[in-house]
């Protein structure tokens, strides 16, 4: 059942990466989607300039216009977030996201040693909200050129996603961009090894480090619609929901921890199934309802 449980994540997380990545034309020219479709955002992040997308990222959306005066677009983009983050808070991260999705199967590449966490994890994973801050928020609304209008900073100084996704098949595919590139292009190449090399070993640490819209979704997790639930009176705290969780949390005191991106390993394996979810619990009450009508 542990298995079925994991292969049916693996199939969605694939489904959706296929689905928002599915522009064949564009991965064979090398050119960007750009019809109706890419007014809808998708909940996870998947770069706008991949050739594949065929939808817009919600983080690259906000920052665009977020001192553009296009005020009800932005809107839309709050509220899209919104209404995920109260819906599945950070189950996006490790169901939907194409970029989570890919440090999945990194992580799965064998090597000696793997650790959860990198060292100062505990100071380490509030840096997401300062880069939400600053890169998302802060820069793009008080950093403007001559015209009033600021720059996406965090896709085009940071995000590895868009670099793996977006920068590296439009670059190959394009000999006029392959002669403008310049430093930028290079330190945003040199921050995507880093995150490629460092999720065979460390487990999604563009997740748990830097992603701004994991960050935003984190937030909503101890209040969202899906969320985890302790019984109490069976909960022994063996420890054996950490010791699978590879966000390394402490589900028993927690459940609903702003870095619990909803993998449901820590259900499948308890022993005592002492952690249910408000999804257990509905699907639970539907046949008495069906009984009870039925009478």
């Amino acid at each position: 059942m542990k298995k079925i449980k994991q292969i049916i994540r693996l199939i969605v997380q694939t489904a959706f990466f296929a689905l928002t990545n599915g522009y064949v034309k564009g991965w064979m020219s090398g050119k960007i989607y750009r019809g109706k479709l890419k007014n809808i955002c998708v909940p996870g992040l998947n770069c706008y300039s991949c050739p594949g997308a065929l939808f817009s990222c919600p983080i690259g959306s906000l920052q665009a216009i977020l001192d553009s005066g296009k005020y009800k677009f932005s809107l839309y983009v709050l509220g899209m977030i919104g209404l995920f983050g109260v819906l599945l808070g950070r189950l996006v991260c490790g169901w939907l996201c194409p970029f989570g999705f890919l440090q999945d199967l990194l992580y799965k590449i064998p090597f000696p040693k793997k650790f959860k966490n990198l060292f100062g994890h505990r100071f380490l994973k509030y840096l997401k909200y300062v880069i939400l801050i600053v890169f998302v928020i802060v820069l793009p609304m008080t950093v403007v050129n001559i015209v009033g209008m600021g720059q996406p900073w965090f896709c085009e100084y940071i995000c590895p996603s868009g670099t793996l996704l977006g920068g590296i098949p439009l670059v190959s595919a394009n000999a006029q961009l392959q002669s403008a590139i310049g430093w930028r292009f290079w330190t945003k190449i040199a921050i995507l090894a880093i995150c490629v090399i460092t999720s065979v070993v460390v487990y999604r640490p563009f997740c748990k480090y830097i992603c701004p819209l994991g960050a935003i979704y984190g937030l909503f997790n101890p209040g969202s619609v899906y969320r985890f639930r302790i019984i109490e009176e069976r909960c022994v705290k063996c420890g054996k929901c950490q010791k699978v969780c590879d966000m390394d949390i402490k589900v028993w005191e927690k459940p609903n921890s702003t870095e619990c991106i909803r993998c449901g390993k820590c259900k499948s394996e308890c022993p005592e199934g002492a952690i249910t979810s408000t999804f257990d619990e509905l699907v639970k009450r539907l046949p008495r309802k069906q009984e009870s009508s039925s009478k």
